[in-house]
């Protein structure tokens, strides 16, 4: 069976999600637990309260807890807590909301902050949000009335061991001070306890972050900025009250899906507003996520790479800003390293070299040295682990895909194959993959990884036979959040897009026609236990 049989349900799966892009263009991403319950607490006052509350109380988990497993339920469990508590602090709820908050503490003190802060997440200020919020519990705690308190656990809340409100401090008291602070800090103005000093009635979003935004407009009023006020309003109307985080994603939304289809082979063809929002990459430092973040090597790569495939190649210049001693960095200053943001610019330069053989020989050196570096964070196991995903099969496919296709040498070509070994040894017995249990988009990135891979490896073929068939069994359960943000969240127009474009590739690969790759591409809520 030929590609282009498969293919024409493919492009109409795909021609749907792109039109989405552009009918939603600040992103589509999953509801937020922490970000629903800053408003909560920080912005009563906006549409949907009622609703934010509701929100809350149906995600509570049977322990007391909110959000995924481990210590990644930390944050989104101090936001709903606080929140909760400062709705019963109101008064506003009765008694209703005693038990939840009882049992939130429960969680936080037997488990989730009786820990070492080393052994938790390293999600994006962490340092900063934690402390804030266990101040602010705490706070609310000793407020409460005796006949109210009497009914709550009174520890007050301890940090976990290791980690101390220093930095929050000392960053409160610059942020007071009007000091200019990293771009990035934005994100987070919700916790620092003063107006962002760069804001006002021209923007959007603070941080591309509803719970920022919503902080900010609170002390300085919905006048201060109408566009952030209807912002919010129409986020706050797509999810029904609750609202997602981060939001604005506009480029980094628009670079993944248009990327991923068009190293599937899936024909795309943009509408002129979406091509328009990546044409930025080329530009002297690159492109940011969206609206109020900074420009980053990862966003901008991506775009390039999504340019380069739908044949609009662009200029990569302006990642050579991001050059360090290691690799790449994905902002300047950066505390880290990003495996994934290292493999995106190997894409954007190896796409850059094919279309020009005689550029810069600056450019295939970064690609020989790519070549060495990513493998050479290779785990033994063979997969890769990053900071921006809470999976190793997304790191592992973003790294497998770019060696394969632009890596040089011996190294590179093992490490790949590595990579394949480790994905058919942690394949599940229901043919899915996954970190804690099998889900859609996990199974699609093993996939990625397998059909990438040698074809002379053994066990291949059976191994993409299962999973696609996996991905094609009814589900009615969401995708669990997996993306690193202040907690873990779910872009699901990318993750849509990453298992369409698995489904497509293994539909090729097998001469599957009797299974609708329509139908695999819009399984965008497989999970299994």
């Amino acid at each position: 069976m030929s590609d282009r049989v498969l293919a024409e349900p493919a492009t109409d799966a795909a021609r749907e999600l792109i039109a989405g892009l552009a009918l939603r263009p600040w992103g589509q991403v999953a509801p937020s637990v922490y970000e629903t319950g800053r408003l909560v607490a920080d912005a009563p006052w906006l549409a949907g309260h009622d609703q934010r509350i509701a929100f809350l109380r149906r995600g509570q988990r049977r322990d007391g807890a909110w959000g995924p497993t481990e210590g990644y339920a930390l944050v989104p469990t101090l936001s709903a807590t606080d929140a909760l508590l400062s709705v019963v602090a109101d008064g506003a709820a009765g008694t209703d909301l005693i038990a939840p908050v009882a049992d939130a503490l429960g969680a936080l003190t037997g488990t989730l902050l009786a820990t070492h802060a080393r052994t938790l997440p390293d999600t994006p200020a962490l340092d900063l949000i934690v402390p804030a919020l266990v101040e602010s519990i705490n706070a609310r705690l000793a407020g409460l009335g005796r006949a109210t308190a009497e009914r709550l656990p009174r520890p007050p809340l301890a940090l976990p061991a290791g980690l101390g409100p220093d930095r929050l401090r000392a960053v409160r008291s610059a942020v007071a001070a009007g000091a200019a602070l990293p771009p990035k800090l934005a994100h987070f103005y919700e916790v620092l306890g003063a107006v962002p000093a760069d804001a006002g009635p021209d923007v959007t979003a603070v941080g591309a972050s509803p719970a920022a935004t919503a902080a900010w407009l609170t002390a300085a009023g919905p006048d201060a900025s109408p566009a952030a006020h209807a912002f919010l309003r129409q986020l706050i109307r797509d999810g029904g009250g609750p609202v997602p985080c981060p939001a604005p994603i506009t480029v980094f939304e628009r670079a993944w899906v248009l990327s991923g289809l068009g190293r599937a082979g899936v024909a795309v063809n943009p509408p002129v507003v979406v091509l328009q929002t990546l044409a930025g990459a080329s530009g002297a430092e690159g492109i940011a996520t969206g609206d109020g973040l900074p420009t980053d090597a990862d966003t901008t790569s991506v775009a390039l790479d999504a340019l380069a495939r739908i044949g609009r190649p662009a200029d990569p210049g302006s990642l050579w800003a991001y050059e360090t001693a290691d690799g790449f960095c994905t902002w300047r200053g950066e505390d880290g390293f990003s495996v994934t943001t290292n493999a995106h610019v190997l894409d954007a330069f190896g796409q850059h070299l094919a279309a020009h053989p005689d550029a810069d020989a600056r450019y295939r050196r970064a690609v020989d040295r790519l070549s060495a570096v990513l493998p050479g964070h290779q785990l033994a196991d063979g997969s890769w682990q990053d900071r921006w995903h809470a999976s190793a099969y997304y790191a592992t496919s973003c790294c497998v895909q770019a060696l394969a296709e632009f890596g040089r040498g011996a190294t590179a070509a093992e490490a790949v194959q590595r990579a394949a070994r480790w994905v058919l040894d942690s394949q599940r017995a229901d043919g899915s993959w996954g970190r804690w249990a099998g889900t859609a988009e996990e199974t699609a990135y093993a996939l990625q990884v397998l059909l990438t891979a040698s074809r002379t490896l053994p066990a291949v073929a059976d191994a993409v036979a299962r999973g696609h068939a996996y991905l094609h069994e009814p589900s009615t359960r969401e995708h669990p959040p997996l993306w690193y943000g202040k907690e873990l969240y779910c872009p699901t127009a990318i993750v849509r897009a990453a298992v369409l474009a698995a489904c497509r590739s293994a539909a090729i690969r097998l001469g599957d026609v009797d299974r609708s790759v329509v139908d695999c591409g819009y399984q965008a809520t497989k999970t299994t236990t």
